[in-house]
């Protein structure tokens, strides 16, 4: 029964991959993308900051502000030359790569996430247009292709943080399934550890910038209908904790098959509750110069769109106000729409965002194959 629900939930995944590769194919040029249409806040404005950028996914700067980018269905990797404002040339540094949908930065190496491996390309920032041979961090992540695909990013105490998805809708796959492991990758062939439990698959996290608290989130399973379970927007303050899955969903639904084993209360339970399907993907805290106060230190979450909602939802960007008092829940509001249409049908999905030295942000898109700049010119 257990290789059944796998198996069954292996072909749903790659059923929804094909539809989105062919949807990425089919995509408009960038100068016929309607950006009029993409409402902001009074003072802000979008820009396509590069473009052909086919299936852009994570973001991540060297320290001499090369861009670099991941994708996860094209098997490559990018390097972008630009002048704080738009892009000057496109570099495929890499092809060929399982799923790299991970990207990272440390002394002057790129990592990048593979499905079951971490690569590292040495002194890149010299080499883009004749990459290195990659080194083999380690071989020891899962090779499942359900959930597989994974968002790196170093922490504050240098470890390298790696989720591991899920490899089911729903399951009880047991460690290191449906965790977030870290590693250092200093040691040779590091072994994972795990850092938090419960995370059905998560595709963005960040750290706090006052707290230094590890906040990240995180798409529920579906086949429940349209409403539940909520995507999630949790917060690990300590190593070791346990977010529910797949027992309960939301913090307070337990689930249909699996919730009558543990109790609701034994979990972690989320910070914000998002619409369900809206697969809430990237997240930065805000701590650049240029927008307006009120923006500083908060979160900004890209949501990347339902693919199985009778009516779409996501498809935007929100900021999340973090800075609240003790027992009080963080609160939520839309900062961009407009890539899904009044009639359903869709024309872009925000991946990640990335903080330019200016204070302007960067948010990739998979299905318009662009990265946009989104900047603040005042009211």
């Amino acid at each position: 029964m257990q290789l059944l629900k796998r198996y069954l939930t292996f072909t749903q995944v790659n059923l929804v991959i094909l539809y989105w590769v062919f949807g990425v194919v089919a995509s408009a040029k960038a100068a016929d993308l309607p950006l009029q249409n993409i409402k902001l806040p009074p003072g802000f404005e979008i820009s396509i900051f590069a473009e052909n950028v086919v299936n852009a996914r994570s973001l991540v700067l060297s320290d001499a502000q090369t861009l670099f980018v991941s994708t996860r269905n094209e098997g490559k990797v990018y390097a972008i030359k630009h002048d704080g404002t738009k892009a000057q040339k496109v570099i495929t540094i890499a092809s060929g790569l399982n799923r790299p949908n991970g990207v990272a930065f440390r002394k002057g190496a790129l990592y990048v996430a593979e499905v079951n491996r971490i690569l590292r390309y040495d002194n890149i920032e010299a080499q883009l247009e004749n990459p290195p041979k990659p080194v083999v961090i380690t071989e020891q992540y899962p090779s499942d292709n359900a959930h597989g695909w994974k968002f790196i990013r170093f922490g504050p105490d240098g470890l390298l943080y790696v989720p591991i998805g899920a490899p089911c809708n729903i399951c009880e796959p047991g460690d290191p399934y449906a965790s977030i492991t870290r590693i250092d990758v200093d040691k040779r062939n590091p072994k994972p550890e795990i850092f938090a439990r419960g995370i059905r698959n998560t595709v963005g996290f960040d750290w706090h910038p006052q707290t230094g608290e590890l906040w990240f989130t995180e798409n529920g399973r579906d086949h429940l209908g349209d409403d539940i379970p909520p995507e999630e927007l949790n917060r690990a303050t300590k190593a070791g904790q346990h977010f529910g899955y797949p027992y309960c969903h939301g913090g307070d639904i337990p689930d249909p098959e699996f919730g009558s084993k543990r109790k609701c209360d034994e979990f972690t339970p989320p910070e914000v509750k998002f619409q369900a399907h809206s697969a809430a993907l990237g997240i930065r805290f805000y701590t650049g110069p240029s927008f307006p106060a009120e923006y500083r230190n908060q979160a900004f979450i890209a949501h990347h769109g339902s693919w199985n909602r009778s009516k779409k939802s996501g498809y935007k960007l929100v900021t999340v106000n973090t800075n609240v008092k003790a027992g009080e829940k963080p609160q939520y509001k839309v900062f961009a729409e407009g890539w899904l249409n009044s009639d359903d049908s869709v024309w872009g999905r925000p991946v990640d965002l990335l903080q330019l030295p200016d204070g302007s942000l960067l948010v990739s898109d998979d299905y318009a194959n662009v990265i946009y700049r989104i900047a603040y010119k005042g009211k």
